[in-house]
């Protein structure tokens, strides 16, 4: 699917030197960031039935990032995933 990101978190991302990369390879490799345990059981299944996945973290500036995948279609294709900042969504 298609990655896409808000206005704000690219300029949160700039503001502390970062890009959307360094985030979206660990969200991309299971290392769902500052979620709660149950959060993370939570994406683990999800890689598995299709469902939203949703990781959290910290920009070297203190600003909270999330990323989003949205659930997988009926074919297992998931749509986009988002960089956004949790206020936004």
């Amino acid at each position: 699917g298609c990655v896409v990101a808000t206005p704000v978190a690219l300029k949160a991302l700039e503001a502390s030197g970062q890009a959307p990369v360094d985030f979206l390879d660990r969200h991309a490799n299971g290392d769902w960031g500052e979620v709660s345990k149950d959060d993370w059981a939570a994406n683990d299944a999800a890689l598995r039935d299709g469902g939203r996945i949703l990781s959290a973290y910290k920009t070297l500036k203190g600003a909270k990032i999330w990323i989003i995948t949205e659930a997988a279609d009926d074919d297992g294709r998931r749509k986009a995933t988002t960089v956004l900042l949790p206020d936004e969504y």
